[in-house]
């Protein structure tokens, strides 16, 4: 919005220039973002406090993690709205409204968002932990994601061919096939960030890193220039995703403030859908598809562990982890909540270190 108020009238004056700057309208996002998740975090707790909208713990399993756990149970929960309100304010406010990608993108958020929203609805009324079915959560996500491939391969400008990291000029041609490929990113990285939610401040944690690092490849894929000298795909329009990832960071770190262990609130499923929806949707506008499974390499993990584990069980009556998500397993092992976090951010952290290097290792 200040993008299209301000900077017409450079003339007049020429600090409005700035607004040009892609930088400067990212760093304004992220601090946006960060500062309304901060105000608005006590409003949101005292919300969803009024309307007893807590935490339902799950009570099968080992006693010794329903233990750790119990206390969490008076915590506020659904708090996920409050990072969707912040990265669409602060985006709308600094972003290129002319731009597709940023609408699909927030699009995807508040729609994955109104899919969690249901299924942590259903959970707090009926008192348990299922909520909404597998089904019923997939088709909802399916849909969007559907929906999105569809625009991109019908999109003439839009390079639908998947590059391979690491390896130049590499691609995966999938022609019709990219619709599938791109439901499957999205759907595949909102529930694997849902997974990871169990633990105060993973999930979102992890988040901020994979948001840093994908708000450089957006910028860099944006960039003419940029893109030429490293041989990468030029997406034209994709450097106004550097905003949309800015917002997402800040107001991630906004959120951190307040569910940071011990956590006084939780994202709920609100939340994380629209966590890894939104990372899913960037990679696919900014080519880096295959990538993402490197960079976020801990929600892959958190899936992988469920998907080994519930076939292990079924196939052999045997359990590879002693819980899964295997965060949980970490936690059995006799590591405090803590320490699992922050070892998992460590490798989050190296992950997208490794993820930025790919830009030049090719």
């Amino acid at each position: 919005m200040f993008y299209h108020f301000l900077y017409p009238l450079r003339d007049a004056f020429f600090g409005f220039n700035v607004f040009k700057y892609i930088t400067f309208r990212a760093a304004a996002a992220g601090i946006t973002a960060f500062v309304v998740s901060l105000l608005l975090g006590p409003v949101v707790i005292r919300f969803l406090l009024k309307w007893n909208l807590r935490q339902t713990i799950q009570r099968e399993g080992f006693s010794s993690l329903y233990e750790a756990h119990a206390g969490k149970d008076k915590t506020p929960t659904m708090g996920g709205v409050l990072i969707i309100g912040a990265v669409v304010a602060s985006t709308l406010l600094w972003g290129d409204l002319t731009n597709r990608y940023v609408w699909l993108c927030l699009i995807t958020v508040v729609w994955l968002g109104g899919v969690g929203f249901i299924d942590d609805y259903l959970k707090l009324t009926k008192k348990n932990s299922k909520g909404l079915t597998a089904a019923n959560k997939i088709v909802g996500q399916l849909i969007l994601g559907l929906g999105i491939g569809v625009f991109l391969y019908f999109d003439s400008t839009f390079w639908r061919d998947v590059p391979i990291p690491f390896l130049k000029d590499w691609f995966l041609m999938l022609g019709p096939f990219y619709i599938f490929f791109a439901a499957i990113v999205i759907t595949g990285a909102s529930n694997a960030v849902n997974l990871t939610d169990g633990l105060d401040g993973l999930a979102v944690g992890c988040t901020l890193m994979i948001a840093l690092t994908y708000a450089v490849f957006s910028y860099v894929s944006g960039h003419a220039a940029f893109s030429h000298y490293l041989q990468i795909p030029f997406i034209a329009g994709a450097g106004e995703l550097t905003v949309f990832c800015a917002a997402l960071f800040g107001a991630g770190l906004g959120f951190l403030w307040f569910n940071s262990h011990p956590a006084t609130m939780f994202m709920g499923d609100v939340g994380s859908l629209s966590l890894g929806g939104a990372l899913g949707v960037v990679a696919l506008f900014t080519k880096k598809e295959l990538l993402l499974i490197l960079v976020g390499g801990i929600f892959v993990m958190e899936a992988l562990s469920v998907i080994l584990q519930v076939a292990s069980f079924k196939l052999t009556k045997k359990r590879i982890f002693r819980m899964a998500p295997i965060h949980h397993h970490f936690q059995l092992t006799g590591l405090h909540e803590s320490k699992v976090v922050i070892r998992f951010w460590i490798v989050s952290i190296l992950l997208s270190l490794v993820g930025l290097a790919s830009l030049k290792l090719q």
